[in-house]
């Protein structure tokens, strides 16, 4: 068994990666150590919330642009439906609060009218950014290229040549003299870093024009439908797409990746198996990837990274509301608090890491569009700050469980002081912090956004897509060019480019993976009127007691309405029955109405045991 290339990964740059390759008729195999796809684009479910896990508004998506143009390549546009909020940000003040809003001329006028003392320097500010995002797609890809260029770049390119050399503070220092003009403008910086004295003004400027332009847009039915999308792209273009399966080892030889060796991530009695490949594309985090290598590739790689910085974390506290939140005063679908001790640019790092009754958050009402994230009657939300793993990785259990408690119960009185009346109609609420983020993604400090993007690693500083071994790709936000959802998809395109352009590929016969815990559906049976049996054909070496866990994921849901196809439940048979049953809660749920339509043709992925 043999592939054109196998993936690490199934974040939205090894999805991206793979789909594109297959689009090019390659024959792709992406292992992903989660039993969904998406990485941080995913969503999980609580009660009758859909909790988006990292979306709140994505950039790039102008007509005619790179990102577009991918999504029609892929046919996302007819399976995904992107929704643009209706402003970038709103800033929350005691006296009158700032709207940034989308489009440049509007949001020219905003900072003017607000500031008319730093016209001049506001203007400069959405010229340079506009011109990061039109000079870095107009750059030649070709290394050579940009060499025989490079003497010419302040003449041809000089936005790109002044955001480079410039950290996000040095720039607006340089430019603007009024600190509440400075914090207006970078509100939304938690979404690309913790410090705008280290951040890069040509990071945080590119994704920012994309918002200006074409606005921010949020996944209808939140991010886990653009990456499920891109997972049976890949499949349905004679792919493979594996789910709970871990790398263990990228096998080389002759300083070749020649292919890689995974175990089932839930279950460890299994054996482990090798598949070749011509080449193999690391969309995991760069920092685990030397664990993987053989000497001397691990030590080159190690040495390569071992000064290289992570950037922060986020904490998020997931909300479900009983009603419209705008009841209660909210106004914007991206709502700013600043930090009590925030009152210039300088306090903004160090209130990231202060006390949570002082610190910066966001608010995001995905009320305020169509999300179908909630019931009609009710709505969702989240709040989101900056977040460091040091914070929570020492804490016990139970220390950990209250801290957290200690969190949350702050951030509720401060959203409550805002928008009084706002508690009472939580539902639910839930806290996620770094250790989470490290939990589910692996990501060492739990970055969200991989290298931190600071000067001396952004932009052509990066690490390219191929930097190592000649087949061996990476792509990722940890890689060129960096995280957030428009960065992660274009790093997983820009591979899937350079490895056609490489041309490392032999032929390969159709024979695909089976995975053994597709397994079909056999009977079900009422118990009593609240509860289904269900009965599937047991997985090949699925060794368990009664009582342990198994996740179950139907893999052609009839109803998906405000649900997920899967569910962690014990399992019910006994362990020496060639069949696997569950019991289903008849709630109503578009999962157990699902469970009542199976019918003989229909599979479901078995994932498991765990006690």
């Amino acid at each position: 068994m043999k592939y054109n290339t196998i993936i690490i990964g199934g974040g939205l740059a090894g999805l991206t990666a793979g789909a594109t390759l297959t689009k090019f008729g390659k024959k792709v195999l992406l292992l992903e150590q989660h039993h969904k796809p998406g990485g941080c684009a995913t969503t999980f479910k609580r009660g009758d919330f859909i909790i988006e896990v990292g979306l709140h508004e994505m950039s790039g998506l102008a007509e005619g642009g790179t990102i577009r143009n991918l999504f029609k390549m892929l046919e996302v546009d007819n399976h995904v439906e992107f929704l643009q909020v209706p402003e970038f940000y709103g800033v929350l003040s005691d006296e009158e609060d700032f709207v940034f809003p989308h489009g440049y001329k509007a949001a020219n006028k905003a900072l003017i009218d607000k500031y008319p003392e730093e016209e001049k320097g506001i203007k400069r500010f959405f010229k340079l950014i506009a011109g990061i995002r039109r000079e870095a797609n107009s750059l030649p890809r070709s290394p050579l290229k940009r060499k025989l260029i490079f003497p010419l770049m302040p003449l041809l390119y000089p936005n790109l040549v002044e955001a480079t050399r410039h950290t996000v503070g040095s720039w607006l220092d340089k430019n603007i003299t009024n600190e509440n003009a400075k914090l207006d403008m970078t509100a939304h910086l938690a979404y690309w870093g913790d410090d705008p004295y280290t951040l890069s003004m040509f990071y945080f400027g590119t994704p920012l024009s994309g918002f200006v332009e074409a606005g921010g847009h949020f996944i209808k039915g939140g991010s886990q439908q653009l990456s499920n999308h891109l997972a049976a792209y890949i499949e349905q273009n004679g792919g493979t797409v594996l789910l709970g399966k871990k790398v263990h080892k990228i096998v080389t030889k002759n300083g070749q990746a020649t292919g890689v060796t995974f175990g089932d991530s839930f279950n460890s009695k299994l054996n482990s198996t090798t598949v070749a490949s011509d080449n193999v594309v690391a969309n995991c985090a760069i920092p685990l990837v030397p664990e993987m290598l053989d000497e001397p590739h691990a030590s080159a790689l190690k040495q390569k990274i071992n000064t290289h910085t992570n950037s922060c974390s986020l904490l998020c506290m997931y909300l479900g509301f009983n009603t419209d939140v705008s009841a209660f005063g909210v106004k914007y679908y991206s709502n700013f608090f600043p930090g009590a001790d925030v009152k210039t640019l300088k306090d903004i790092h160090p209130n990231n890491q202060g006390d949570w009754s002082k610190r910066s958050f966001i608010f995001v009402d995905y009320n305020k569009v169509d999300s179908q994230l909630a019931p009609p009657d009710k709505s969702e939300g989240v709040i989101c700050a900056v977040d460091y793993l040091k914070d929570w990785e020492d804490l016990n259990e139970a220390d950990y469980k209250a801290k957290k408690e200690e969190v949350a119960q702050i951030l509720l009185q401060r959203l409550e002081g805002q928008f009084p009346g706002i508690r009472d109609s939580i539902e639910y609420y839930e806290v996620s912090t770094s250790k989470t983020i490290k939990r589910y993604t692996l990501n060492p400090s739990g970055s969200v956004y991989g290298y931190a993007q600071t000067l001396e690693q952004t932009a052509s500083k990066r690490f390219r897509n191929n930097f190592l071994i000649p087949n061996l790709y990476f792509a990722s936000a940890w890689a060129f060019p960096g995280g957030g959802f428009e960065g992660s998809i274009m790093g997983g395109f820009l591979a899937a480019l350079q490895m056609n352009k490489d041309k490392i590929w032999t032929a390969c016969d159709d024979v695909k993976y089976v995975d053994q815990r597709v397994v079909p559906f056999l009977e079900s049976k009422k118990i009593d009127e609240n509860t289904l049996e269900l009965s599937f054909k047991k997985p090949a070496e699925f060794q368990y007691q009664q009582g342990q866990y198994a996740i179950l994921n139907l893999t052609n849901p009839k109803v998906t309405e405000l649900d997920l196809p899967y569910r962690w439940l014990p399992v019910v048979s006994s362990s020496e029955e060639e069949s696997i049953c569950f019991h289903i809660a008849l709630d109503g749920s578009s999962f157990s109405k699902s469970c009542e339509q199976l019918n003989k043709e229909d599979e479901a992925l078995v994932f498991g045991p765990m006690a």
